[in-house]
């Protein structure tokens, strides 16, 4: 790298309190996917004002911004999204959303905020720069089929060599990296169960068939998909997470609906759960004289880092935080459309810790309460201004 450690510092310190304001201001302004319309416009217009970046919309609600070097080298993309959640705040912050039902509950927003100041630090060191650094700021990563697929399909990868992402994490401690290879977010795929039975007095429970009781039973069996069905060794999980049916305390409904997600890393056993749940849900239904409506529908396939760029990442980042100061990541089974952009260029996706417990802002991902530690920021940008300039 071409600037040395102590003048990065000074650089990061100059922009923090920019990116801190960025990323309250989003958070103050949260859109749900697809409808990042305000969002992406202030995104395109903070990038234009750095001046040297080719900014354009991809899509609609989407921003790309080329920072394109004096010499011939490598093209690299840093991916970062920008929508919210369908979630209530529930915290007390001045800057809480000022959006009734909608929240930054998962970081996009910081994950927007610190590669905006890694762009501002990288387009004055422009001169350093060996090919190009493609900013991609995402749509709608929480929505299947996802803004990542749109954004390939729109060409933002096209002579992409590699491509890398940052995901915070508010359950980890503030700062910590974790980068590895292989298998980081499993496939998330989801599916609705229509049960239908024939309605009745709850009183006359044999004059009807009990679509309650045998989606009950359907639950439950489902589970012995992953208990019984699969290899121990392989990872996969069947949730339901909808249930709706009944009006009222003394009438058997017809119908029980039934939603939910499932996800794997194994792409065979992925192609066998459809019919394996569709197998159970029959079998179940028919024994009661029941019917059902089975829809299962594919979502993200599963974010696979890359072996050689995640070791040279973390090869990177450890000279730039210091010995043992990058740790494993450990594969969850939380889906992640930066699969996406897999299919066009090796990458990596890699956590930064924005947790603190002393200032409580240990919420999971997704809680109305979901906080991070600010000071984490610092590192994030740091570590993605490192990592285009070395990558």
């Amino acid at each position: 790298m071409s600037v040395n450690l102590a003048d990065l510092d000074v650089l990061v310190n100059e922009v923090t309190e920019q990116v801190v304001s960025w990323r309250r201001h989003l958070h103050s302004h949260p859109e749900l996917s697809f409808e990042e319309v305000s969002t992406s416009q202030y995104v395109y217009d903070t990038l234009t004002s750095f001046g040297g970046l080719e900014v354009s919309r991809p899509t609609k609600t989407s921003v790309v911004a080329r920072l394109i070097g004096p010499t011939d080298g490598p093209k690299l993309a840093i991916r970062a999204d920008m929508d919210a959640l369908p979630i209530e705040e529930e915290t007390d912050f001045e800057f809480r959303s000022q959006t009734k039902g909608v929240m930054h509950a998962c970081g996009h927003d910081a994950h927007t905020a610190m590669l905006l100041g890694a762009a501002k630090i990288l387009t004055g060191l422009r001169d350093k720069v060996r090919g190009e650094i493609r900013f991609i700021f995402q749509h709608a990563e929480e929505l299947h089929p996802g803004g990542a697929v749109q954004m390939v399909e729109a060409g933002v990868m096209d002579d992409i060599d590699d491509i890398i992402g940052l995901h915070v994490r508010s359950t980890m401690e503030s700062g910590r990296l974790c980068v590895s290879a292989g298998p980081i977010n499993a496939a998330s795929d989801r599916f609705d169960i229509t049960i239908r039975g024939r309605g009745g007095h709850a009183a006359h429970p044999h004059g009807a068939v009990d679509s309650v009781a045998v989606a009950a039973q359907v639950i439950a069996a489902l589970q012995h998909i992953v208990a019984r069905n699969k290899d121990p060794l392989d990872a996969l999980v069947i949730s339901i997470t909808k249930i709706h049916g009944g009006t009222a305390y003394n009438v058997i409904p017809e119908t029980v609906e039934l939603g939910g997600t499932v996800r794997s890393y194994n792409p065979t056993l992925r192609e066998s759960v459809p019919d394996l749940m569709e197998r159970v849900i029959r079998g179940i239904t028919e024994a009661h004289g029941a019917t059902f409506k089975f829809d299962y529908r594919r979502g993200y396939s599963p974010v696979i880092n890359d072996e050689q760029l995640s070791s040279r990442v973390r090869e990177v980042l450890e000279q730039t935080f210091g010995e043992g100061s990058v740790h494993p990541s450990k594969p969850g089974m939380g889906g992640e459309d930066f699969s996406g952009y897999l299919t066009k260029a090796p990458g990596t996706f890699f956590h930064l810790g924005a947790g603190n417990a002393a200032m409580g802002t240990l919420y999971p991902h997704h809680h109305p309460k979901f906080w991070l530690d600010e000071d984490a920021f610092k590192v994030g940008v740091k570590a993605f201004v490192t990592l285009a300039l070395n990558l």
